[in-house]
């Protein structure tokens, strides 16, 4: 962020605060809760499985931080990891029609994979959370500083 060189240290604090809330309110809504959740499962389910995928909840939560999903099906719930937020939609799409696929087919077999098929994002979904996976891995370098 930039400031005017003229702003006191104080008004300067005072700026960089309001400028973050303004930012955090913008990501705030543009997030989905797990009701918005819930109902974007349900509009896929319709969508790709004629509405067999059935989950009796879906939500987001913050401790899956090597899976990107992962389903119950005996209980019919889904959990999505919080580090989808903010990813394209289609990639959410793909990792909520994966998760519901195994409420129709449990394991990764064949049958499981030609359910999501139907999904023409698939394989771009894929390779996007790959490139996720592969840059985390990378060495991180400390970040440029303006002076």
């Amino acid at each position: 962020m930039l400031i005017p060189a003229r702003m006191s240290e104080a008004e300067e604090q005072r700026w960089v605060s309001v400028m973050l809330d303004k930012l955090a309110a913008q990501e705030s809504k543009r997030l989905l809760g797990d009701a918005e959740l819930a109902e974007r499962a349900e509009r896929l389910s319709l969508q790709y499985f004629g509405g067999r995928a059935r989950p009796t909840s879906v939500r987001w939560v913050t401790n899956q931080n090597t899976r990107w999903g992962s389903c119950t099906p005996a209980e019919g719930s889904i959990r999505l990891s919080h580090r989808l937020q903010g990813m394209p939609e289609y990639v959410i799409d793909y990792v909520l029609l994966h998760e519901l696929a195994h409420l129709l087919v449990p394991g990764h077999g064949p049958r499981f994979w030609r359910l999501l098929e139907a999904y023409p994002r698939t394989e771009r979904a894929r390779g996007y959370l790959e490139g996720v996976v592969a840059a985390d891995r990378l060495p991180h370098l400390p970040a440029a500083r303006e002076g």
